[in-house]
C-alpha cells in the first residue's frame, strides 16, 4: 500500500456532478508519487444542478436554500467517495483524507465561493476533510486559480520536452511547463471560456433536455459567424497575459452582449460553432502565443474534450507538427485529471507545503493551501 490514501474529489465550473480519484501519494511536497487506484464520478440531480446553475447566473437567493444547496453538494460528494472506494474494494477507513474543492459559486478575484460542508462531509464520511483551497491564494493577492500547476509539474514535467496541460471544463485553463523547468518557471491561466457558453446556449434551446451539445453535433451543423467571433475576441480579459483568472457567467455574459451588439437572428447551430471556435482559438492562442514557440507536446482533459467540434477546431488551429493528445497517454485519464490534482493539493496541506505557483496565480507569497476539517 502507499504512504497515503488520498480522494480527491472534484466538481467543475459545468455543475455536471463529483468526480473523485482514489490517489496513492508516497513522498512529500515536489518529491510526491502519485498512482491512481480509481476515478468514479456521480453526477448531481437535476434539481440540484438547475438551482446550483441559477445562482450562478445570477438569479433570486434565499439563504435557506443556499444553505440547503451546501448540504445536497456536500452529500453527493459523500456518495462518490463511497462510490470510489467501493469500486476500487477499499474500506473508507483506509483513506488519510479527502480533499474537496467544492462547487464555485462565484469567482471573481479577490472574492471566491467553493460551497461545501466540510463537517458535514467529514461527519457523513467519518473521514478528515481538506477544503476552501483558493482563498488563501486570494488572500495573498494571487488569482486563487488555476491551482493544478503544482500537481502538473508533479505528474506532467519532462526532462527534454516541454508540454502543455489544457483543460476544457466550463472554464478552460492551460499550463505551460517547459523542459526541465522549475515549479517557478510554470505558467498557467484561464483561457476563457471551454463549454459553458455552448451549456448556456443548450439550457436555454432546449430547456428540458440534458443541457449541453452531446459531441458537438449541433455545432457541427453550424457555421461560424466571423463578426461575432471577432467581437467577442476583443474583449480585454483575452487580451490579458497571464496570471488571470474568470468563470462562467462572465464568459456567458460577455458572449450574449455581443450577440445583441451584433443585431443578427443567429441559428443556434451558428451560435454553437461559433462558442466553440472562441474556446478553440483562445485555446491554442495561449498554448502557442504570438511569436512564441510551440510546446512539444499537448495534452487535453476535461469534458470538453468530447466536444469534437470543438477538439476538431483547436488541432485546426495548433501548428502542423504539434500533436494534440489526451492525458490518459501519460497515466491520468482526462476526467480524473482536475481530482488528481486535488488529492496532491491536500497532501501538500497536511504536510504544511505552500502550493500556490505564484507564476501562475499572481500571489505576493508562498501559502498553504485549503482548511482542515478533523475526522470526528
Amino acid at each position: 500500500m502507499p504512504e497515503r490514501l488520498i480522494a480527491g474529489a472534484m466538481s467543475g465550473t459545468s455543475a455536471d456532478g463529483v468526480d473523485v480519484a482514489i490517489v496513492g501519494v508516497d513522498g512529500r511536497g515536489l518529491g510526491m508519487t502519485a498512482a491512481i487506484l480509481q476515478h468514479h464520478h456521480e453526477s448531481y440531480v437535476r434539481e440540484l444542478r438547475e438551482r446550483i446553475l441559477s445562482i450562478r447566473e445570477g438569479g433570486p437567493l434565499d439563504l435557506g436554500v443556499l444553505a440547503g444547496i451546501g448540504r445536497a453538494i456536500s452529500l453527493t460528494y459523500a456518495s462518490a467517495v463511497f462510490g470510489a472506494m467501493e469500486a476500487a474494494g477499499l474500506q473508507l477507513g483506509a483513506l488519510t483524507a479527502i480533499a474537496a474543492h467544492g462547487q464555485t459559486l462565484f469567482h471573481r478575484p479577490p472574492d471566491t465561493i467553493q460551497w461545501l460542508d466540510p463537517a458535514f462531509l467529514a461527519s457523513e464520511t467519518r473521514c478528515r476533510v481538506i477544503s476552501d483551497f483558493r482563498r488563501a491564494d486570494c488572500a495573498a493577492g494571487g488569482q486563487g486559480a488555476p491551482l493544478v500547476p503544482f500537481a502538473d509539474y508533479i505528474l506532467f514535467r519532462h526532462p527534454t520536452i516541454s508540454r502543455a496541460i489544457v483543460n476544457i471544463g466550463g472554464i478552460a485553463n492551460v499550463t505551460l511547463i517547459p523542459a526541465s523547468a522549475g515549479l517557478d518557471q510554470l505558467l498557467a491561466f484561464d483561457t476563457g471560456p471551454g463549454n459553458c457558453i455552448s451549456d448556456f446556449v443548450m439550457r436555454n434551446h432546449d430547456p428540458q433536455g440534458v443541457g449541453f451539445d452531446a459531441s458537438g453535433r449541433l455545432a457541427a451543423a453550424g457555421t461560424v459567424n466571423a463578426a461575432l467571433l471577432e467581437t467577442v475576441s476583443r474583449h480585454p480579459y483575452f487580451q490579458l497575459t497571464g496570471p488571470k483568472s474568470t468563470d462562467g457567467p462572465e464568459m456567458v455574459r460577455v458572449f450574449t452582449e455581443a450577440v445583441r451588439a451584433l443585431g443578427q437572428q443567429l441559428r443556434v447551430e451558428d451560435v454553437l460553432a461559433t462558442a466553440c471556435a472562441l474556446a478553440a482559438s483562445q485555446i491554442a492562442r495561449a498554448v502557442t502565443p504570438p511569436g512564441g514557440q510551440a510546446p512539444g507536446e499537448v495534452f487535453a482533459s476535461g469534458g470538453g474534450t468530447k466536444n469534437e467540434t470543438l477538439m476538431r477546431m483547436l488541432r485546426e488551429q495548433l501548428p502542423p507538427q504539434t500533436a494534440l493528445r489526451g492525458t490518459g497517454e501519460i497515466g491520468v485519464l482526462s476526467q480524473a485529471r482536475e481530482a488528481v490534482a486535488f488529492a496532491l493539493l491536500g497532501a501538500a496541506t497536511l504536510d504544511g507545503i505552500p502550493a500556490n505557483v505564484r507564476s501562475c496565480t499572481g500571489a505576493s507569497r508562498p501559502v498553504v493551501l485549503g482548511c482542515i476539517t478533523p475526522r470526528p
